[in-house]
């Protein structure tokens, strides 16, 4: 482990943060308060909860937030369907204007959504930079109740209205306009390329994903149940780590993109891995919304002790090296083959869980005996599912060839 101190700035575009941890637009960034409250905690920036039109009225329902848990308990996954912010452009310029005061050194970014009128979006975009935001982040990927009103992903799924927005803002500000990107889409990169092509500084993906958490199946009732019913909604949490890690991934394949990480961030382990597939920097929310401000503090003592362990004085230098080894399917090697080892068989308890996936979803290749399980070398076509399955964790893959 190296003794030399580690630099945990970074910049994404333009803007340097003191670290990677930025609050996401959502409900712990509605109010000037909790953003301060996270900043004292050591939080580098934070977007503020969208802000609309004043002339836009909004209501939210109640229950609107449901869960996805695991066997266990835990929530792995998290569905909500509140809409922006409840707060009006006149707080909103007063608080960014006292919060760039008490925290000259914070990020602070104004999430903003308007209607498809040019006046209102430049309105808004000079509203916030006039009060002192250091950028914008166009929320063009909102899922739920927005899209109704031809906002939101409505915005986000069309590369032409996406790109016509972005160019209005851009001529009407001059700090950094971020384009927040929705994964409901075909192909995040045709968006993301018209909001670049249109002057967009940098990218944030991704937004929620739609969806229905669950549905009551004692009364019939989709959840979460507003009064007998429910809507789609966006669905977080570290269930979708996979999508946005996908979507960041396919964007940075694309060259060196200023992009902002989100999804299913809850661990130092996760920014590293969003890092490392080309965001510059990562937002979280979900993890905030369950447990608190406090979760940034064992994300910084993690990442310090993690880039000292790994000799890396800044995280640019591992920024993208896993983008770069994503390939087609028929480009990956065929000459690399794997097979399943017993490495600890006497930890095995004869569950025998990875004889029933393998003979019912695999190969026939392991099968129980008295005092365990055998792999049969000859059938195993490598597929893992029995390394996955197992308990104990004592099947492991070795390469054999290549």
């Amino acid at each position: 482990m190296s003794a030399n101190p580690v630099d945990l700035k970074v910049t994404v575009g333009t803007l340097q943060f003191e670290n990677p941890f930025i609050l996401a637009s959502a409900p712990p960034t509605a109010d000037g308060n909790f953003i301060r409250k996270a900043f004292d905690l050591g939080w580098a920036g934070a977007v503020i909860k969208t802000v609309k039109p004043d002339e836009m009225s909004i209501e939210d329902v109640s229950p609107r937030f449901g869960v996805l848990r695991d066997r266990k308990g835990s929530v792995i996954g998290f569905e909500n369907f509140e809409l922006v912010s409840k707060r009006d452009t006149a707080y909103w310029i007063q608080e960014i204007g006292k919060l760039k005061k008490e925290y000259p050194q914070k990020v602070l970014i104004a999430s903003i959504m308007a209607d498809i009128k040019e006046k209102s979006w430049q309105d808004l975009s000079r509203a916030m930079e006039a009060a002192g935001a250091d950028a914008l982040e166009l929320n063009f990927s909102c899922p739920h109740g927005m899209p109704e009103r031809g906002m939101g992903a409505a915005i986000g799924q069309d590369p032409h209205i996406s790109a016509l927005i972005t160019g209005w803002v851009k001529k009407a500000v001059g700090i950094p306009v971020i384009v927040k990107l929705s994964p409901n889409v075909s192909d995040i990169r045709v968006i993301a390329g018209a909001a670049l092509d249109a002057g967009a500084d940098a990218l944030a993906a991704i937004n929620t994903v739609q969806s229905l958490i669950g549905v009551d199946i004692e009364t019939f009732e989709p959840l979460p149940n507003v009064g007998g019913f429910s809507t789609y909604g966006g669905y977080s949490g570290l269930a979708v780590k996979p999508i946005g890690l996908r979507c960041v991934s396919q964007i940075s394949q694309g060259g060196k993109i200023p992009v902002h990480g989100i999804g299913g961030i809850g661990r130092w382990q996760d920014a590293i891995e969003y890092i490392t597939v080309g965001a510059g920097a990562v937002q979280v929310c979900t993890e905030v919304m369950l447990n608190g401000f406090a979760v940034i503090q064992p994300m910084l003592k993690g990442l310090k002790a993690y880039m000292q362990r790994k000799d890396i004085n800044s995280l640019s230098e591992i920024c993208g090296l896993a983008a770069q080894k994503m390939v087609a399917h028929e480009s990956l090697s065929r000459q690399t083959v794997a097979r399943a080892e017993i490495v600890a068989a006497d930890a095995c308890i004869v569950c025998k869980k990875c004889a029933t996936v393998c003979n019912e979803s695999g190969y026939e290749a392991i099968y129980a005996v008295q005092d365990g399980v055998r792999i049969d070398q000859n059938k195993c076509d490598g597929c893992s599912l029995c390394s996955i399955v197992c308990p104990r964790q004592i099947i492991e893959m070795k390469i054999c060839q290549g």
